[in-house]
């Protein structure tokens, strides 16, 4: 029996007890994740990304509900072990030397530990270890090859890639759709998964992305600090004359006109350490977590694959 029909099995109808303790658990998880993406200036919005990238692909395989949404929730997961890498690493402008690029390499199973103990670990499991493996076994951590990548990973692995290769990176500028779709196609078969690239291109030349690609929230644009590059973060309930400050260089800005369209402008000010503190969006985490977690409630129905 999965965990999830264990859960099921033991939920309570009536007093909603385990509707509200499974909300808790996923909560937790991916406020976790939130704030380990809060180290890294240059992501903003990228587990929000990975994760819906991930549910469309996943629907698109014709996965059940309860399989989508744990690999949903596998995407928001699967960059937890950058928690110990340092900040000079993630934040470096030029290439990774051998050193630097081992220590990345350990962010998988660095978050493999994190999650060990938590009572959701086996859903994630192997999004957060195996995102970074390849069919042809070339890899990281363990060399997985072919059939021996779990579906999850090899969803994600595309979908985590394609964000990083469409987001701003201290190294270069975001690339154009078209580019970005051919380096999965010329990665097909060898690192990527050839049936799920075909899947995946097709919807982003369908225009599937674009309420994504390029947001950090449904409707909400990424904005880069002008000044030095990283993403700074604008909350979904963003109103005219908020405050948003630059993660690298502490630059205030402010919401100016229509927020879902997105302007900020700078104040000349620079943000002090509480305004600076990673604060984390609840109302993204109340909306993830809500779609998530519905297909594993009570009473929930579950579609024939």
């Amino acid at each position: 029996m999965s965990i999830w029909s264990s859960w099921k099995k033991r939920a309570n109808p009536v007093d909603g007890v385990e509707e509200r303790h499974t909300q808790a658990l996923m909560t937790s998880l991916v406020v976790m994740a939130w704030l380990v993406e809060a180290k890294d200036p240059y992501t903003g919005g990228h587990l929000w990304r990975v994760s819906r990238y991930a549910n469309l692909l996943a629907s698109a395989v014709g996965l059940d509900r309860s399989e989508i949404a744990r690999i949903t929730l596998g995407g928001f997961l699967h960059d937890l072990g950058k928690i110990g890498t340092p900040d000079a690493i993630l934040r470096k402008p030029d290439r990774l030397s051998e050193e630097e690029f081992a220590i990345i390499k350990t962010h998988p199973i660095v978050g493999l530990r994190m999650v060990a103990a938590h009572p959701f670990a086996s859903l994630v499991e192997s999004a957060i270890a195996s995102h970074h493996e390849r069919p042809d076994g070339k890899g990281y951590p363990q060399g997985l090859k072919g059939s021996a990548l779990p579906l999850d990973a090899r969803i994600i692995g595309i979908c985590d890639t394609f964000d990083a290769l469409t987001s701003a990176r201290p190294y270069r500028s975001p690339m154009q759709l078209e580019r970005a779709l051919g380096i999965l196609e010329e990665g097909s078969g060898t690192q990527f998964d050839e049936k799920l690239v075909l899947l995946f291109v097709g919807m982003g030349r369908a225009g599937r992305f674009e309420s994504i690609r390029g947001h950090s929230h449904d409707g909400i644009p990424m904005h880069e600090c002008p000044a030095c590059g990283p993403i700074i973060a604008v909350h979904c309930d963003v109103k005219i004359g908020d405050l948003a400050y630059c993660p690298n260089c502490t630059q205030e800005f402010a919401v100016v006109g229509d927020p879902r369209i997105g302007s900020l402008t700078p104040t000349g000010n620079l943000g002090v350490a509480d305004q600076l503190a990673a604060k984390v969006d609840m109302r993204l985490v109340r909306e993830a977590v809500t779609s998530m977690a519905l297909p594993f409630l009570p009473g929930a129905t579950q579609p024939n694959r």
